[in-house]
């Protein structure tokens, strides 16, 4: 039967009219029907966003927000139809259900000024959870990737994509998957570490889970953004292809494989060229290479950015073209180069139109795949059906405090953990009863809440102090700060050490309070000059130890400090990467021997303040070499370690073929026994060594890992199904390559503690290896 509905426009049209709503035609046919219908500026329209809620007397959410502002009302932004809803959770801080509420309002009137109806898609922040009041914070992502847990970090995604699933949200700006290249850029939380592999196996998890949910997750920032100049947040960024290719682009390459879905732009420049309009990077890369299939959408006000802070288009309408040309498809926050700007260059011949129509195309998919198209599709989010949208869910936060637990990486131990249930214990230190120091800088409180102490946290924290008493209630406590975080107040280091020498053990609680651009000490735009701590805790430490008693040191940051050189003073030394809102408990029960410590290092902890630029996965020349340099660049923890209340042994470490062919597959098998007396788990690590190539190659790489847990006595084999794939590298005429030759294979508990080691032959010819086929190691565990 043939009906008739009413146009958008007002004009009535038959139901067979609307091919583009019709689920049973491919979703091809779809989006050409409906392109087809569509004006120049309708077009754009699709293509451009808006931000509602942007204050611009609020606090800084984004770089220059209060600068940009809002580019007008949504009957001003949205007459043609509209793209994207930005951040319609994330800006202000309301009650959840009243935010979906004004995203059903927003909704209908796009859909009104839309001659065709078509709904906008929503995005947010989900870097530690739902950016949202009142949602679970769960740890950082630098936290994350403590775990060496893959499928807990799923489970993490998962629940993260199913909340803004519910609140009416498409899709997800993250994960952040730049591999970390300097520890002092702020941004350094919010990555999974500095191991491209480790990078690649937590986001692929974590993108799997988002997805699942029915929200599209956002890969970010493509690419180089890490590997900026001096650590500096925005700076220019000198560094090879070979470097590219080989270390910043892996797991980015390996999530366009797994069916990603969006990718976002990098604010940076590599070696002159804007990646917002970067032909190469955008389209070459991502789309010809890899074979990209998503949406790019710029990084927020990068187009405008084109203009003013890189200097490669004269005004807006030419920034628009570049970014246009290069492969951009949707301009975030706002419509600045893609709303009239664009038109504008279409009609003057800057731009042809039939890449708008690219652009639109890759929209308009996406929007048919979530079911935006679909006849009857509702403009009101789930939650605002059932009347009920509870963002911290009990069960969401019993994954966040598992997450904590399994994060917190027990760096040193002399006995003196698990804390006494009895006696008296000093705790000390800026980070004990500040529920802030263990958030993220994009957890709402700590990204929009700032400055607004008033409005709590939207969240039940418990702060470690509160959690050390509920945990152990027969200590008698003794709390005083010592000093602030930042400010250099050292008038309460006396009191401190007067509380440690009258205790029998003390608990020193230091680290970061994170913000955006400056407020806080580490975030975006809180980068640093060297790796001291902030203000002056380090004075503190120092005080505290000069005592003579038993110290524990916790660090909660989202960045390595150089505190190795407390280490031998230090009777233990924890470190957290800011452990979200169950971070207190989950500390707590581990202090106290409740939950033991399996926590891994996704970064080294330097020993000094500026003699190491490196990471671990440095060529030889990065070693220590005492006779050409007097600068040690040694970590006092290297990356992968990790101890436990338990202890383990590593052996029989076995390659079950040699020699293997450049195009082959081989398995490596280790043995893991828990020789200790209680329970724990044990990351297996397997590391692999080029020990002579066409070109300079990392002392050693993560091929591969498993974390496994055992019960005292109890033992299992871990066995990594490695392809060759995984050995490749970039070589000297810049393609990537398999080499024939001798591999040498490590497997241990970290990446300088790998006592075991066998080969490995690569033979038969070199191999081509720019497209990749195989970029995960699965591992079988055999429990014996």
């Amino acid at each position: 039967m043939t009906t008739t509905m009413p146009d958008h426009g007002g004009l009535p049209q038959r139901e067979d009219d609307r091919p583009w709503t019709d689920p049973a035609r491919s979703t091809a046919e779809r989006v050409e029907a409906l392109l087809a219908r569509l004006t120049l500026p309708e077009k754009v329209a699709q293509l451009s966003s808006t931000w509602e809620d942007i204050e611009v007397e609020g606090p800084e959410v984004a770089p220059a927000s209060n600068h940009f502002g809002r580019v007008g009302d949504l009957d001003e932004t949205a007459r043609h139809g509209l793209g994207q809803l930005t951040r319609p959770y994330g800006t202000l801080p309301r009650p959840a259900l009243e935010h979906a509420r004004l995203l059903a309002e927003h909704q209908r009137q796009v859909m009104a000024q839309s001659r065709f109806g078509i709904p906008a898609m929503a995005h947010d922040e989900c870097l530690t959870g739902f950016t949202a009041y009142g949602a679970t914070i769960y740890p950082t992502s630098l936290g994350m990737a403590a775990t060496f847990d893959p499928e807990l970090i799923r489970k993490v995604g998962e629940a993260i994509g199913s909340d803004m699933a519910e609140a009416g949200v498409h899709q997800g700006l993250s994960p952040v998957v730049d591999v970390i290249r300097d520890y002092r850029w702020g941004r350094c939380e919010e990555t999974f570490g500095e191991d491209p592999y480790l990078v690649g196996e937590v986001a692929e998890a974590y993108v799997t889970g988002l997805q699942s949910a029915g929200v599209y997750a956002t890969l970010k920032h493509f690419a180089g953004y890490s590997a900026s100049m001096g650590g500096r947040n925005h700076a220019p960024v000198h560094t090879g292809r070979r470097a590219l290719f080989d270390v910043i682009l892996p797991p980015f390459e390996r999530l366009v494989a797994a069916g990603v879905r969006s990718v976002m732009n990098s604010y940076a420049e590599i070696d002159g060229e804007a990646p917002a309009a970067s032909r190469w990077l955008l389209t070459d890369v991502l789309r010809e290479q890899w074979g990209f299939e998503g949406t790019v959408v710029s990084d927020y006000w990068s187009l405008p950015f084109l203009v003013n802070a890189h200097r490669v288009a004269a005004d807006l309408p030419e920034a628009g073209a570049l970014a246009l040309r290069a492969g951009m498809d949707v301009e975030l926050p706002d419509q600045r180069g893609f709303g009239d700007a664009l038109v504008h260059a279409v009609e003057q011949e800057l731009v042809d139109e039939d890449l708008v129509d690219r652009a639109v195309r890759r929209v308009l998919r996406q929007k048919v795949e979530l079911g935006l198209l679909d006849p009857g599709w509702d403009p009101c989010p789930p939650a605002l059906r059932t009347g009920e949208l509870d963002l911290d869910k009990p069960e969401s936060r019993r994954l966040a405090h598992a997450v904590a637990r399994s994060s917190a990486v027990l760096l040193s131990n002399d006995g003196v953990l698990p804390l006494p249930a009895a006696g008296r214990i000093a705790l000390l230190g800026p980070c004990a009863d500040d529920v802030r120091t263990m958030f993220g800088c994009y957890s709402f409180p700590n990204h929009v809440l700032a400055e607004r102490d008033d409005l709590g946290n939207g969240v039940e924290a418990v702060s470690l102090r509160n959690a050390l008493a509920e945990e152990l209630p027969s200590v008698h406590w003794e709390f005083t700060e010592g000093c602030p975080i930042r400010d250099e107040d050292r008038s309460g280091i006396p009191a401190a050490v007067e509380a440690c020498v009258a205790a029998d053990l003390t608990v020193l609680a230091v680290g970061d309070k994170p913000g955006m651009f400056g407020i806080g000490t580490s975030g975006e735009g809180c980068d640093v000059e060297d790796l001291r701590l902030p203000g002056v805790q380090e004075e503190l430490i120092e005080a505290v130890l000069a005592t003579g008693r038993p110290v524990v040191l916790v660090v909660s940051s989202g960045r390595p400090y150089a505190v190795g050189r407390f280490a031998s003073a230090a009777a233990a030394m924890v470190q957290v990467f800011l452990p979200g809102e169950e971070g207190g408990r989950a500390m707590a029960g581990l202090l106290a021997g409740k939950a033991n410590f399996s926590g891994k290092l996704p970064v080294q902890i330097p020993t000094t303040p500026g003699g190491q630029p490196y990471t671990y996965l440095h060529p030889p020349l990065g070693d220590r070499q005492s006779w050409l340099s007097n600068l040690d660049p040694t970590p006092a923890f290297p990356f992968g370690h990790g101890l436990s209340y338990t202890t383990f042994e590593i052996d029989r470490l076995s390659v079950d073929r040699e020699p293997v062919p450049t195009d082959g597959e081989f398995t490596v098998c280790a043995r893991v026994r828990n020789t200790g007396t209680v329970a724990g788990a044990e990351t297996v690590q397997l590391y692999a060594i080029d020990p002579v190539a066409q070109v300079t190659r990392p002392v050693r790489a993560l091929l591969g890992f498993a974390k496994i847990s055992l019960a005292p006595g109890e033992q299992a084999t871990a066995r990594f199904h490695v392809h060759t794939d995984r050995l490749a590298f970039t070589g000297l005429d810049g393609r990537r390559i398999v080499e024939p030759g001798e591999i040498l294979l490590e497997a241990g508990s970290s990446s300088l503690d790998t006592p075991l080691r066998d080969t490995v032959r690569l033979v038969g010819e070199q191999r081509d290896a720019t497209v990749v086929r195989h970029h995960a190691v699965p591992v079988t565990v055999e429990r014996e």
